[in-house]
């Protein structure tokens, strides 16, 4: 198994290093500090499995898990928390597979056993990785957008997106000067973005109410969104969808 350690605490990583040092069918082939790098490393690396400490710097382990592209095959992932009982039984109710800190042999050695089960069996696998998504996205905020461009990763607060859309089955971001592409899915971003802010104008297109410069009426029906980046990018609202930015915007 090809394993990459991601943790902000280096002295976890040292005892997960020295804990799996003597297991032979396991090779450590990187390590991350931060979510961000994490990241990077699962995209460059493609280990087979991941400790990910759930409270990193930049992106926490959950928003690793939900910016991981489609593209890439998810690796198993093996949380490491230091949350307390009641938030555990989450995982125990997934069995998902989890390690409190700091890290103890024998549920590292049954953490291990499950990886090599699902690795052995593409159906598990497949459900394991329904069930890990299912936990990343339940009731969690997304704080930060992972953005990309060209080989960048980059870490955008929601405030500095003008208007997300779809653009040949690309999910992209449009800020008042830079254009990129996320991994996310539009429904994700929907549903874990702040909804007083993020607005569904239409099925391809999510825009951030607090960048609309204004708005006007396109027919009796439904409006234009005239928004705030230099070119005044107007986005057409569609007639299902401007019923509910009535409701939003009394007074429209």
């Amino acid at each position: 198994m090809r394993v990459l350690l991601a943790d902000d605490e280096n002295s976890a990583r040292r005892r997960l290093t020295r804990l799996l040092a003597d297991v032979p069918d396991v090779e450590i082939v990187g390590e991350a500090r931060d979510g961000l790098q994490a990241l990077g490393h699962i995209e460059s690396l493609n280990p087979d499995l991941v400790f990910l400490d759930i409270r990193m710097p930049e992106l926490d382990g959950f928003g690793v898990v939900r910016a991981i592209p489609p593209s890439i095959r998810m690796p198993l992932i093996i949380f490491a928390t230091s949350y307390d009982e009641h938030a555990l039984e989450a995982f125990e109710a997934n069995a998902i597979a989890y390690l409190l800190k700091p890290v103890e042999v024998e549920r590292l050695t049954a953490a291990l056993e499950r990886a090599r089960r699902l690795l052995a069996s593409e159906a598990e696998r497949n459900e394991d990785e329904l069930r890990v998504q299912s936990l990343a996205d339940s009731g969690k905020r997304l704080q930060r957008i992972v953005c990309r461009k060209a080989n960048r990763l980059v870490l955008l607060d929601p405030s500095e997106i003008l208007w997300f859309y779809i653009d040949g089955g690309i999910v992209r971001a449009q800020t008042e000067t830079e254009n990129y592409w996320v991994s996310y899915q539009l429904n994700q971003l929907e549903t874990g973005l702040d909804s007083k802010t993020f607005f569904r104008a239409r099925r391809e297109v999510l825009v951030n109410l607090s960048n609309v410069k204004s708005i006007k009426p396109y027919d009796s029906s439904t409006f234009i969104l005239v928004m705030s980046d230099p070119n005044e990018t107007e986005l057409l609202v569609s007639e299902r969808r401007a019923t509910e930015l009535r409701q939003r915007l009394p007074g429209l």
